[in-house]
């Protein structure tokens, strides 16, 4: 039973890793997505958050953008984690059975906004107050979840940063947000020595994935993996809500 958790696990993050090697971004949510479908989402972000944390540094040192993006996402950040240590709850509450709905609709969400490539705007003067208000929120569904790119990635988007410059700050951001979320695990019991081991097939799976997905980059374009990695987002999180409100109310 072990054995086969633990090849579920690695297939999982194979994937996960495959896409953020492709497209940039995406281990967690897919991750996430996958593991939701046999544990709830408690047990896999404590699976999921050393893997994330660790290739997220690599990321947040892989450019020279740093001090620029400290100074202009600090808001974000800080909400971020005010929201997360507001609800470090939800995850084990009487409330996590929905937890399993809301990522399943979180991930509708985010495919639909990637696929519909709607453009917002935020203007300079206003980012420290928007920002400090989408990382609250962000805060919040992270908590509940475990997955933190609604609404922040869409802000991240809209405040007009170049290519390269993003691509660091999402590493920046999910560093914090991550952190953040292991400390609150920590404190409400799911984060234990019990899942060094499956952490560990995560992390070796995860970079497995990454190396084979950036070799694949080079051959393909990553538009078109991008548009059905997020058609398949979409079913797999009506699969999750469905299934879940079907058990809720089962």
């Amino acid at each position: 039973m072990f054995d086969s958790l633990l090849i579920l696990i690695g297939t999982a993050f194979l994937l996960a890793g495959f896409v953020k090697g492709v497209i940039g971004l995406g281990l967690p949510t897919v991750s996430m997505g996958l593991l939701a479908v046999t544990m709830a989402p408690g047990q896999a972000i404590a699976i999921v958050i050393v893997p994330a944390i660790v290739t997220n540094i690599w990321q947040t040192f892989g450019g020279p953008y740093l001090r620029d993006i400290m100074r202009r996402l600090w808001p974000l950040m800080l909400g971020t984690v005010v929201g997360i240590w507001l609800n470090a709850g939800l995850l084990t509450g009487p409330y996590a059975p929905y937890g399993t709905v809301v990522l399943g609709v979180l991930l509708v969400i985010y495919a639909i906004l990637g696929l519909s490539k709607l453009s917002f705007k935020v203007a300079r003067r206003n980012e420290k107050w928007i920002g400090g208000i989408v990382g609250l929120l962000t805060g919040m569904v992270s908590a509940a979840t475990g997955v933190q790119v609604i609404p922040s990635m869409p802000y991240l988007q809209a405040i007009g940063m170049e290519k390269d410059e993003l691509v660091q700050a999402l590493g920046v951001f999910f560093t914090v947000a991550t952190v953040a979320l292991a400390f609150s695990l920590t404190t409400t019991g799911l984060l234990t020595a019990a899942t060094a081991l499956p952490g560990a097939v995560a992390m070796v799976a995860s970079f497995a994935g990454m190396f084979i997905g950036q070799a694949v980059r080079n051959r393909m374009q990553p538009d078109v993996f991008r548009r059905w990695f997020l058609i398949a987002m979409i079913f797999l999180g009506l699969y999750l809500a469905a299934t879940a409100v079907l058990k809720i109310h089962g």
